[in-house]
């Protein structure tokens, strides 16, 4: 009988992860495993691990949630693990969602994912599609070629072997976006949402039409810098992926044009700098240092502001890119 294991990445989230565990012990199909990969957690969650006899903990610096996954992932497939359930530790499943995935067990190529809902109100979706926006809406059982990574989402190992690892040097927001792009496209690998499995998860911040405060909006860096990793994968051609996130880049910044109240001038000279590091393949910036230049974007003039952006700018026309290194990691 095939080997069923959870793997859960986690920074800081102690209670919320409390839950996610006593969640994942209460399926109505058993468990094998339980693995957390600790992201470099500072609050309780190391001391609260270490007194749980039936979870294998790892603990790590913070690596984000591409590292966590990278790390988790690889760890169960080295050790013999058939099936792969990802989830972040601030989000749980319902008690039969597992049993429900697996009733398509006999799909070992295919990625299978539960229905995300609002953990705070349970009826709403986390991510809109197909013009749902709620449960009670959604009337299929099983939805193709839409599944959204790490929250909920059961991988073969035989899909480990042959796509390999998400990419940890994406560090956060837009690793689910490439690993799954490379698993459909690349390899041309069917996707499942079954919408009578259930996972809950708190809603993620948007970028476009909503309001958001400059000072602390550190992971639109990595949504803005990934989104061109996504596109080499979704697109053989690298000139029609550079075109395609320059049009997605444009468009970003016209909607802080149309939509954005505050600091207009100042957002777009940010959104510029995940740009030039993606363009560039620099996958070397830290939260810390993301969040040390939102300090500097109040501290310093607009016009020192914008002769960098200009000067970028140059970098990106007339200076040749480095040596590209972020290919996937096999497993």
């Amino acid at each position: 009988m095939e080997k069923v294991i959870a793997v859960v990445v986690s920074y800081n989230h102690q209670t919320e992860l409390e839950q996610c565990i006593y969640a994942l012990r209460a399926q109505s199909y058993p468990l094998d495993g339980i693995l957390v990969v600790n992201n470099g957690s500072t609050d309780y969650t190391s001391v609260w691990l270490d007194q749980q006899d039936d979870i294998i903990h790892l603990y790590q610096d913070n690596l984000g949630k591409a590292g966590g996954f990278n790390t988790g992932i690889s760890w169960a497939y080295q050790n013999g693990f058939d099936w792969i359930w990802c989830m972040e530790g601030d989000g749980y499943p319902k008690e039969d969602a597992l049993e429900n995935l697996l009733k398509k067990e006999s799909m070992d190529l295919a990625i299978m994912s539960s229905l995300i809902l609002d953990k705070n109100d349970k009826t709403s979706l986390v991510r809109n599609f197909k013009n749902y926006t709620r449960i009670e809406e959604v009337k299929e059982e099983e939805i193709n070629d839409i599944s959204y990574s790490f929250n909920g989402t059961l991988i073969h190992r035989n899909i480990v072997s042959k796509v390999g690892l998400p990419l940890s040097e994406l560090y956060d927001r837009g690793v689910e976006d490439e690993y799954f792009t490379r698993i459909t496209q690349k390899y041309q690998i069917k996707a499942f949402t079954y919408t009578h499995s259930i996972h809950y998860h708190k809603n993620q911040i948007t970028f476009h039409k909503q309001e958001w405060n400059l000072k602390n909006s550190w992971t639109l860096y990595y949504y803005l810098r990934n989104k061109y990793a996504y596109y080499k994968v979704k697109y053989s051609n690298r000139i029609l992926a550079l075109v395609s996130y320059s049009l997605f880049m444009l468009s970003f910044i016209f909607e802080i044009l149309f939509f954005q109240k505050n600091a207009k001038l100042r957002k777009i000279i940010y959104a510029v700098w995940p740009m030039v590091d993606a363009i560039n393949n620099n996958y070397r910036t830290t939260p810390n240092c993301i969040l040390k230049k939102l300090n500097n974007q109040y501290t310093n003039s607009l016009t020192r502001l914008i002769g960098t952006t200009i000067r970028n700018y140059f970098f990106i026309i007339f200076v040749p890119s480095l040596k590209e290194t972020s290919t996937p990691i096999t497993a």
